[in-house]
């Protein structure tokens, strides 16, 4: 009985955080968009500080989005598995491609569109060998999780990160280096869903009868999940506005989902009792995520299709039969004289370096 009330709980979980990526997803292309309008007035960037977005509808509007996504997600954490629910997150980066190369005209190229796929299929990996963490089903219980050891080294490691990001990185390099603000947002996110799972808890408790509101963990975990949640909200902002949209989804979903995971881990000790396909299964799909979000990121300013594809193909097939070969298709299409001149000449150039030929340079 137990097991069919965990697995009903857990495809609750599963709708829920898949129906938080979309919110999630498209909340990005909002933002983003109110922010490329307040440029366009003048207005002080939020890259640089300035907090206009505010009054900008479009920006309410995708924050509103988001904050629905996360509403969905701070329900899928009250029933499912941390390691369960984030890998879904890459849904978002899905979302977010695709809509931005519609609305901000953001061109998703073939590697991109591979990334993104390899991205979902690593999370579909990672769910189906998803650890079972350990059953907290009272505050006394998250209590005694939070004031572990091992969490507390992980907690104070993480705001003192946070800190020297935030106060000394920050302003020098926060500027050009999308890996700054990124990773402010994604650390302390460890700690907030740490935090949405003790409320999740909470408010399964309040529900029962029992006396929450007289906990004290149940406004220290509400007092942080706020300063969580605004500070990162207030450095993705900032990415935003100074990088690409298709660029920092799936980096921040990244390092977002390997901090998660790391914090999981420690919290909720999930992967003491896996089976070593599990494990193996697990950093499978998680490495798939990261090669496609590599294919996303490393390539995003190649204009390559699969129209293309053919064309590719005919260079490489023409440099590998030689110069001669070329040499004859020059002679023979005169309209293409010059280009063939062009590429007979860098073959040769190619060729001299090869064989060691001074003349090369």
């Amino acid at each position: 009985m137990s097991q069919t009330h965990g697995r009903y709980d857990s495809c609750i979980g599963l709708v829920l955080a898949v129906s938080s990526s979309i919110f999630i997803g498209g909340s990005f292309i909002l933002k983003k968009k109110g922010l490329l309008r307040l440029a366009r007035k003048g207005s002080m960037r939020a890259g640089q500080g300035g907090h206009a977005y505010l009054k900008e509808w479009l920006w309410w509007a995708g924050l509103l989005s988001m904050g629905a996504g996360e509403v969905a997600n701070f329900a899928a954490y009250a029933f499912a598995p941390a390691t369960l629910v984030t890998p879904l997150g890459a849904f978002s980066v899905l979302v977010s491609a695709i809509l931005s190369s519609y609305f901000l005209n953001e061109k998703l190229n073939l590697h991109g569109k591979i990334g993104c796929l390899l991205s979902i299929l690593g999370s579909t990996v990672m769910v189906i060998h998803a650890p079972q963490e350990e059953e907290v089903e009272t505050l006394n219980e998250m209590s005694h999780k939070l004031g572990d050891p091992g969490f507390v080294v992980f907690a104070t490691l993480v705001v003192i990160v946070s800190l020297i990001l935030i106060f000394v990185v920050g302003p020098r390099h926060g500027q050009t280096n999308i890996l700054v603000y990124i990773t402010i947002c994604s650390v302390i996110g460890a700690l907030s869903v740490s935090c949405v799972k003790g409320l999740g808890i909470a408010i399964k408790e309040l529900f029962a009868g029992k006396p929450v509101l007289k906990h004290p963990l149940s406004w220290i975990l509400l007092l942080s999940l706020i300063i969580c949640v605004s500070t990162q909200i207030n450095y993705l902002n900032r990415a935003l506005d100074i990088f690409n949209t298709s660029v920092v989804t799936p980096i921040y979903y990244v390092f977002f989902t390997t901090s998660v995971l790391t914090c999981s881990a420690i919290l909720f000790k999930e992967w003491q009792h896996m089976a070593a396909d599990d494990i193996i299964g697990t950093f499978s799909g998680f490495l798939t995520i990261i090669v496609g979000i590599f294919l996303l990121h490393a390539f995003k300013d190649v204009s390559f299709t699969l129209a293309n594809l053919p064309v590719s193909l005919r260079k490489d097939d023409r440099a590998a039969n030689g110069t001669l070969l070329s040499t004859y298709d020059c002679f023979n299409h005169d309209e293409e004289s010059s280009t063939c001149v062009g590429e007979i000449q860098s073959t040769e150039s190619l060729s001299a370096r090869r064989n060691g030929s001074l003349s090369a340079f």
